[in-house]
């Protein structure tokens, strides 16, 4: 059985029907724009960034106000050298490996080691706490993948914001993996689209939704006046 995507698994922890759809695009339909990988390129400039001017700040795709964002990357940066994680996660052991589990593969932004841990960097911004279920997944899908090539077990895993000058680490929990088993189970299934999701509020912004058919409410019928 051929070997599930990261993104596949990310997008259908999202949304089982986007990811059908998605699936039928052209690879370079896929590909991640040019903005996605410009925020990424903030990750390896932490210390440039800390010490750069507002001015030269704001030449960068940042997506808070300038001195607030530096203000929390600073206090990112202490909270983690308190606990001898920064100096890990600016030097890691490796970046952008193609890792290959059992069932799954994909890159894994950044590999650190001794623990054994994966690091993935989003463009997006993060919730309040924790992290997204569908980045859940994907952290599931970068560890279990790392544990299979380094026969070694890896109970933690890393995301960062580097636009909002975030960093979360998560525990890989029983409730976490059982989510990344039904989304691989989601892909798998994919032999035609899914039933449409109860959650309409993931609709409004997917660019699938006139394909698929689904109807999003207006401010004016939200208002009882169609």
């Amino acid at each position: 059985m051929s070997h599930v995507a990261f993104s596949d698994l990310r997008t259908a922890a999202y949304c089982p029907r986007k990811c059908y759809y998605q699936r039928r695009q052209d690879d370079d339909d896929r590909k991640s724009p040019p903005e996605v990988t410009e925020i990424r390129e903030l990750e390896p400039r932490y210390e440039s960034l800390l010490e750069a001017s507002i001015d030269d700040l704001g030449a960068e795709p940042i997506a808070l106000p300038l001195a607030a964002y530096r203000d929390r990357l600073a206090e990112t940066r202490q909270r983690l050298e308190e606990t001898d994680h920064w100096k890990r996660l600016r030097e890691p052991d490796a970046r952008n490996v193609l890792a290959t589990g059992r069932h799954c593969r994909g890159i894994v932004h950044k590999v650190l080691g001794d623990p054994l841990e994966p690091v993935l960097v989003s463009a997006g911004k993060p919730p309040e706490n924790g992290v997204w279920e569908s980045q859940s997944v994907h952290a599931v899908a970068a560890a279990k993948a790392l544990a299979w090539e380094h026969e070694r077990s890896v109970e933690r895993a890393w995301l960062e914001y580097p636009a909002y000058g975030a960093i979360r680490r998560i525990d890989l929990t029983t409730r976490r993996k059982a989510a990344y088993r039904r989304a691989l189970r989601a892909v798998r299934g994919l032999d035609g689209p899914p039933a449409r999701i109860d959650n309409r509020a993931k609709c409004g912004a997917c660019e699938f939704a006139e394909e698929c058919g689904v109807r999003t409410r207006t401010l004016r019928s939200l208002l009882g006046f169609g």
